[in-house]
Formats: C-alpha cells, sequence, structure tokens
C-alpha cells in the first residue's frame, strides 16, 4: 500500500527534507518533515527550523521553541527522488547550544586537531527485539541454546533479522554513508555494523544518520532495534561501540611509537573517558564493562596486541607492521560518536 503512494510523482520544484536531531536524552532521535521549494544542493541552503523542545526534554513549556541548524545533508533512502534527510544541531533560545548538542564542541576540536588527520572506524552493535522488548527469534518461554554458533552465523537456527540487516546496509550505501560492513554477534539477535573511516567529524554525522536509518528500518519490520549495552543480564554477551582511531603518524610506517604513546595519555585520562563513553557517565558501562564477554574491567585501564579483554587492543596485523591504529573497546553501544572522537582527540593530540 505505502509502495503504491510513494509512486505518485511530485513538483519538479518541491522537494521533502527531513530534519533529524538528538533529543534530551542524548542517545534518542527524533525528526520532522517540511516541504522546500526548490532541490537543496548543500544544507546550507536550508532554513533554521525549530520544534517543541518541551516534548523532547530539552526546554520549559513557557519557553519551548528550539532551533534546529542543518549541518550534513544525506539523499533520502526512504522517499527517493530529490527528497533530502539532513542532520541538525540543537540550539536553546538564546542561541547557546542545547546540553545534548554535542557537536558544537567535537568541531571544534576537530578544526584545532586537523592537521593530525583523525581517522576513525567505529562498530555499532545493537540488539533485535520484538515490540514487547524480547529478544527477536528467542523463544518466548526459555533461551536460545549458549553463545557459540551465533557469531557470524548463517542459518535460521543461529541468526535472526537478517533482512532488517540488509535493508539498513542497502539505505546507508544508497545515501552515502560510510558503512563499511556488517556481521552478526555473539549473542543471538544481535549485530553490528561498522563506519569508516571517517575524518573528523565525519564520523559523528554518518554514525548517527545510521542509526537513524536502523531505527526507520527497523520500524518498518515492527521490530525495535535497542542500543542497551546490556539487554540480556546474565551469560550473555554485552554491545559496545569498538572506536577504531588513528592519525596520520600512526598510519605512516613507524607509526606504532605514536599509537604507544596515545595509549600512555589515554591510560591517564581513564576516568574522564569512561564518564564520556555512555550517556549517564558511566553507568550504563558498568553493567558491561565487568572484566568478561570480551570486556575489560570498568575499574583498571589495560592494552594489549589482539587482547579483547583489554581496554585497548592492538591489532594483530598493525603490531606486525609497526604502525596502523588502535581499537578503544570501552564505548558503550549508546554512547553519543561526538563526545568519544571529541575525547580521544582531545587526550592524544591536544
Amino acid at each position: 500500500m505505502l509502495d503504491r503512494y510513494m509512486r505518485l510523482p511530485t513538483p519538479e520544484n518541491k522537494c521533502q527534507v527531513m530534519y533529524v536531531w538528538i533529543d534530551g536524552t542524548g542517545e534518542g532521535l527524533r525528526s520532522k518533515t517540511r516541504t522546500i521549494d526548490f532541490i537543496p544542493k548543500n544544507p546550507a541552503e536550508l532554513p533554521i527550523w525549530n520544534f517543541d523542545g518541551s516534548s523532547t526534554g530539552q526546554a520549559e513549556g513557557s519557553n519551548s521553541d528550539v532551533y534546529l541548524y542543518p549541518v550534513t545533508m544525506y539523499p533520502d533512502p526512504f522517499r527517493l527522488g530529490n527528497n533530502k534527510i539532513v542532520m541538525c544541531e540543537t540550539y536553546k533560545h538564546n542561541k547557546l547550544p542545547t546540553d545534548t548538542n554535542r557537536r558544537k564542541s567535537c568541531l571544534e576540536v576537530m578544526t584545532q586537531a586537523k592537521n593530525f588527520h583523525p581517522w576513525f572506524g567505529m562498530e555499532q552493535e545493537y540488539t533485535l527485539l520484538d515490540i514487547d522488548n524480547h529478544p527477536f527469534g528467542w523463544p518466548k518461554n526459555g533461551y536460545p541454546g549458549p553463545q557459540g554458533p551465533y557469531y557470524c552465523g548463517v542459518g535460521a537456527n543461529k541468526v535472526f533479522g537478517r533482512d532488517v540487516v540488509e535493508c539498513h546496509y542497502r539505505t546507508c550505501l544508497y545515501s552515502g554513508i560510510k558503512i563499511s560492513g556488517s556481521n552478526a554477534e555473539v549473542m543471538p539477535a544481535q549485530w553490528e555494523f561498522q563506519v569508516g573511516p571517517c575524518e573528523g567529524i565525519e564520523m559523528g554525522d554518518d554514525l548517527w544518520m545510521a542509526r537513524y536509518f536502523l531505527h526507520r528500518v527497523a520500524e518498518d519490520f515492527n521490530v525495535v532495534a535497542s542500543l542497551d549495552p546490556k539487554p540480556i543480564t546474565g551469560d550473555w554477551n554485552g554491545a559496545g561501540m569498538h572506536c577504531n582511531y588513528s592519525t596520520e603518524k600512526m598510519r605512516q610506517p613507524g607509526g606504532m611509537k605514536y599509537i604507544e604513546d596515545a595509549i600512555e595519555k589515554l591510560s591517564g585520562a581513564h576516568v574522564a573517558h569512561i564518564r564520556a563513553y555512555d550517556p549517564h557517565d558511566g553507568k550504563d558501562n558498568a553493567r558491561r564493562l565487568t572484566g568478561s564477554h570480551e570486556t575489560s574491567s570498568i575499574h583498571d585501564f589495560s592494552a594489549g596486541v589482539a587482547n579483547r579483554g583489554a581496554s585497548i587492543r592492538i591489532p594483530r596485523n598493525c603490531s606486525e607492521d609497526g604502525f596502523g591504529y588502535l581499537e578503544d573497546r570501552r564505548p558503550s553501544s549508546n554512547a553519543d560518536p561526538y563526545m568519544v572522537s571529541e575525547i580521544i582527540v582531545r587526550t592524544t593530540c591536544l
């Protein structure tokens, strides 16, 4: 039925632009659409808009208008044609950034560090749930078999929700998001997609929009994509957002020295990073970073080659080559990529 109406032609000089923003929780996404009487070529051409911040936890009812500043624009993979989706920053009535507008300070840091050419690749893990919040494909009265056969598995008894994953992947490719891969994860109904390499602010923009696409695709399949870092208690893996990071010097021959220097700096700022690595100052990660299920302890900093139980993992091939990148395994699945990339650059470069 939807396709029948979506095939209706629209006037040549009009398009629909969906404005997307981060709400007052720091992890939820909101959106609304307006008609534009021209085909925009960049976000600067789009009008500044506003929304009711009292309904998103970003303003009081007596002074509820919050401004939307378009910053990054993508082709719309749902409406197709000339229609667009735009990532927005949020600003209060006095034109100061809202508390959950982390992009502004992230962009300032990336501008200061532009000569370092910081690259990021983030691995977004998530869990598919039925609308009753039960893991998708799990028995309603019990549990599936123990973890082991599900990671990168194949077969209807090992993977659940692959159609959602494939549709999400295609929407990202269509819109120019730098999605670089996907795979089934260790816990059944848990998946991961990777975005990157991206330089600077592009990392946060692409990952937030990829999350929006994931929620929209899941909506079409009547399932929920959860970014909770520990959706199921017990002997089940949690969900993270591992951050692969390098500077230009790290990527060149002899770069291991700079990787080790960065790890040393990260070790001295462990507490600050833990606070920045989930929306609740580390409380979400406390449920996940237990020292088991391929995680380090939230209380200790560690690093090692090919060690998935360490805070920082140096990939085996990078250790052998003597250059490459490091993987910070501490960020939670619901972390803000703007905050994660910003604090890593602050600590290692600035």
